[in-house]
């Protein structure tokens, strides 16, 4: 029933609702996609135009059918230091193109061998605790952010009041608000964070101040050398797996099955083009957004014709330079204290998964599966080291599918 309120929904939504709410997912996204670049070394202005190019890419493939944004990819920051710091930005843009490419390649041998064997080798006690892990994993960096731990300017206390104020509002908004503001409530709790800052004295207006109006972004383009591609193309393998759990993740929350239409096989394909394409003007890599799957799960705005507007926002904003320099100007724990009910809501989603299969989860053979892919998930366990490092999401994801691939099946023991 969910599925046809929202596909009702879609064509109904006015223009000026469609505007207001992808703005607002631009806002969710926006902290955490000028991060990446800013510990990479990459331009952040280049980051919000590939990440407004990459959506539209992934939005063209499959024929705006998925409600997500793509953004900047926390996967790809240790390889992308790393290779810059051996290879040269052009070079590492050249080998980020070839990861591009990788995704490209799964995707074909996805449409060629279909969906079906995914729900043997992804079933809901599998999915549902990565998931989890999804929202889990990114809980500390909330936490870091709404203390002040990020923030060089803003104590504990003042981060802390300003946190917990955008989060009161978000919540209000969210759980009270009526018609177009239950629409906007992370937008709500930004602005009033915004201001409490401004009046606490805790925004730093320099960057505004020393920022033109209208600006080309810094674009870098790619060169390629073998060492480089093959540094680089391994690391592609993870954030292909974390794909799926995505897709199913953003699925679980609008009751429909991407993994069908338009096929896994086509969001593989968006999401890898949209890499290349980043990497073609010297942005970081594209992966689907936990922060906008929280606001879609919150907002239920499951219209994707919203992410289309938050692309064409970003491809506009990454040319006014002194507006996205006044967006940089947002304090961490304004954020912070967004981010942790939005990483909660994609927790909440996973429960919900692995509630409705109604498997027991104390049968021996699932209470190892769940158990170990949330501790390794969440607990920071990896595998590997130098240019290839398993951990986080994807080593939760690998875990879950050879558990469930060599562990007898739970029939037998019931």
């Amino acid at each position: 029933m969910n599925e046809h309120v929202a596909t009702a929904q879609a064509p109904t939504q006015s223009l000026p609702r469609l505007l207001l709410t992808g703005a607002q997912m631009l806002f969710v996204a926006f902290g955490a996609l000028v991060l990446v670049p800013l510990l990479t070394g990459l331009d952040p202005s280049v980051a919000l135009f590939t990440a407004g190019i990459g959506t539209l890419v992934f939005h063209g493939v499959t024929r705006v059918t998925v409600p997500v944004f793509l953004a900047s990819s926390f996967a790809f920051i240790a390889p992308i230091q790393g290779s810059v710091a051996n290879f040269g930005v052009p070079a590492t843009m050249g080998g980020l193109m070839a990861a591009g490419l990788v995704y490209v390649a799964i995707s074909q041998a996805v449409r060629m061998k279909g969906t079906a064997w995914l729900h043997r080798l992804l079933p809901p006690v599998v999915v549902g605790p990565v998931i989890m892990v999804i929202g889990l994993a990114l809980a500390p960096v909330a936490v870091s952010m709404a203390t002040g731990e990020t923030s060089d300017h803003i104590d504990y206390g003042p981060a802390l009041l300003l946190s917990m104020a955008s989060l009161l509002v978000t919540l209000v908004l969210a759980v009270f608000g009526r018609g177009l503001l239950r629409l906007v409530p992370i937008m709500g709790g930004i602005l009033v964070g915004y201001a409490m800052a401004l009046m606490m004295g805790l925004v730093d207006f320099a960057p505004v101040r020393e920022a033109a109006w209208l600006a080309m972004p810094a674009f870098t383009a790619p060169s390629f050398h073998w060492a480089a591609i093959l540094f680089m193309i391994p690391v592609a393998i993870a954030p292909a797996v974390e794909h799926i759990g995505d897709m199913i993740a953003i699925g679980s929350v609008t009751r429909k099955n991407y993994l069908e239409k338009p096929g896994l096989h086509r969001t593989l394909l968006g999401d890898g083009l949209a890499t290349s394409a980043a990497a073609l003007f010297g942005g970081p890599p594209n992966t689907t957004y936990s922060e906008v799957t929280g606001a879609v799960t919150l907002t239920r705005a499951f219209n994707p014709k919203i992410m289309v507007v938050a692309a064409c926002c970003a491809i506009g904003l990454a040319f006014v330079a002194k507006l996205g320099a006044v967006l940089q100007t947002i304090p961490g724990p304004v954020m912070g204290g967004i981010m942790t009910l939005l990483f909660g809501s994609i927790a909440v989603v996973g429960m919900n998964t692995l509630v409705r299969a109604g498997h027991s989860l104390t049968a021996p053979r699932n209470l190892v599966v769940v158990s170990l892919i949330l501790v390794f998930g969440i607990g920071g366990m990896q595998f590997g080291g130098g240019q290839f490092t398993l951990q986080g999401v994807s080593l939760a994801a690998l875990v879950g599918i050879v558990l469930n691939w060599v562990l007898p099946g739970a029939e037998e023991e019931n």
